[in-house]
């Protein structure tokens, strides 16, 4: 039951908009509006400026670590701990407080990945992070980051001992992250996708 309730708290903690709740109290504005209509990082970006992007992409990253190591805590199992972290990104995703309109979940996925597969994160950020340097496609270097956390996850196997449970959220975690992006990429294959520093047509 425990184990039950903490995944529903997960849901709801992954439900707080940070990118809407700064955007209201910044500017009086619901961000799902404006920019690419997106509540995320990366609109915030758009709309708001760098520094309340910085505080929302941190604050969703917040919101995957402490569903995870919340549950790790509490429960010490890999299964709850996974199912927490997916829970955060649903509720980000589709927000109960929000209408269920949320954003991508890449932040909260980062704070997700980096708790349950630190090293394979870290790696697939630094790739990432590369990639939007030289790209300045921040969709690009997600799409990147959350699969290559997946596949270097299943390498770093050979040597560290992952629960096998991890692995299995991670699949999903990835299909969920093209799933949602799924506009980004067709974008990305026609040359059009909106360029960091790029103003997005306002929806």
């Amino acid at each position: 039951m425990l184990s039950i309730l903490y995944v529903v708290a997960a849901y709801l903690l992954g439900s707080v908009s940070f990118s809407v709740i700064i955007a209201k109290k910044l500017k009086q504005v619901d961000i799902r509006q404006h920019g690419s209509g997106n509540a995320g990082a990366t609109n915030t970006l758009r709309v708001l400026g760098i520094g309340p992007a910085i505080v929302v992409l941190l604050l969703d990253c917040l919101k995957g670590v402490v569903a995870v190591w919340g549950s790790l805590f509490l429960t010490g199992d890999p299964l709850v701990a996974s199912a927490s972290g997916l829970a955060a990104i649903v509720g980000h995703n589709w927000p109960i407080y929000y209408g269920f309109r949320g954003g991508k979940g890449v932040a909260t996925t980062i704070g997700v990945l980096v708790s349950l597969v630190f090293l394979a994160a870290l790696v697939s950020g630094i790739i990432a992070i590369i990639s939007i340097v030289i790209s300045r496609y921040v969709s690009l270097g997600s799409l990147l980051f959350i699969s290559g956390t997946t596949i270097l996850t299943i390498v770093f196997s050979t040597y560290y001992v992952y629960p096998t449970v991890y692995l299995y959220f991670l699949i999903v975690i990835t299909a969920l992250s093209f799933w949602r992006h799924r506009t980004n990429i067709a974008r990305l294959v026609k040359g059009t996708e909106n360029k960091i520093g790029q103003k997005a047509p306002s929806n």
